[in-house]
């Protein structure tokens, strides 16, 4: 069952308490920390494109990449309406080309646990590592092992809005890592008729010292890991991480 369908079309209305705003602070605090103030930067899973634009409209020449056509379609309609200059491409993250490189790349929101097999997160930080400039950063965040476990685990989470109602039903197995939800989207089609959809999710719980481990294995220079939107190492308790990554291996 394909992801990111049904749920594409109201993604935005249901992430609507997403910080977004914060997180574009954040990330161009990053950036401009290891020396990325413009250049063009890559958006790796980047969905509706909502944190595309925020880094376009501070002065990035942004490229956005996602495998959903669904979710990049409203990135499209929010460029088009917008005018910023955008460069979307329907693509698997395991297997991305670009035509160049890129000072940074960048992917919040999880887009990383959706790797499920180890050897993707290689796959993908090698990628990444091939396309990045000399020196060049990748930011990315992580769902915990602790948010997994602690604050999912198997939850069912229900929501009824005007346009549309999802029913998340969750599973977590501790020995595989493996984060199942099971999405039932009700989208308003008209003021009678709603459409149903089905979706199942999957991804994966790393923990830091596997990426460490496969960034090693990729030939890229772990530089930090922060706990949440801050510049203080993870805790047991960190719902969410950001990693630092930096590109070896071309010479400046």
């Amino acid at each position: 069952m394909e992801a990111y369908t049904g749920f594409a079309e109201v993604y935005d209305e249901l992430m609507d308490d997403v910080p977004y705003e914060e997180w574009a602070e954040y990330l161009c605090g990053l950036l401009e920390d290891y020396g990325v103030r413009d250049g063009l930067v890559l958006d790796l899973g980047c969905g509706t494109g909502s944190l595309t634009e925020l880094l376009a409209r501070r002065g990035y020449d942004m490229i956005g990449v996602d495998l959903s056509e669904d979710m990049l379609q409203i990135a499209a309609e929010k460029k088009a309406a917008s005018g910023l200059d955008i460069l979307y491409l329907l693509q698997d993250m395991r297997e991305f080309e670009l035509y160049g490189t890129v000072a940074a790349v960048v992917s919040l929101c999880d887009s990383m646990n959706y790797l499920t097999e180890y050897e993707d997160l290689v796959t993908v930080f090698k990628l990444v590592n091939n396309y990045l400039d000399p020196g060049g950063v990748f930011i990315f965040d992580l769902n915990t092992v602790y948010k997994y476990e602690c604050l999912l685990g198997e939850k069912t989470i229900a929501e009824n809005r005007d346009d549309c109602s999802f029913i998340w039903e969750n599973y977590y197995d501790p020995d595989s890592r493996i984060n199942e939800y099971d999405l039932t989207l009700f989208v308003r089609e008209d003021r009678q008729l709603y459409r149903r959809y089905e979706e199942v999710h999957f991804q994966r719980a790393y923990s830091l010292e596997e990426i460490q481990r496969a960034a090693a294995e990729a030939g890229m220079e772990f530089a930090a890991a922060y706990g949440g939107c801050s510049r203080e190492a993870p805790q047991g308790a960190s719902d969410r991480i950001y990693v630092i990554l930096r590109e070896q291996g071309k010479e400046g």
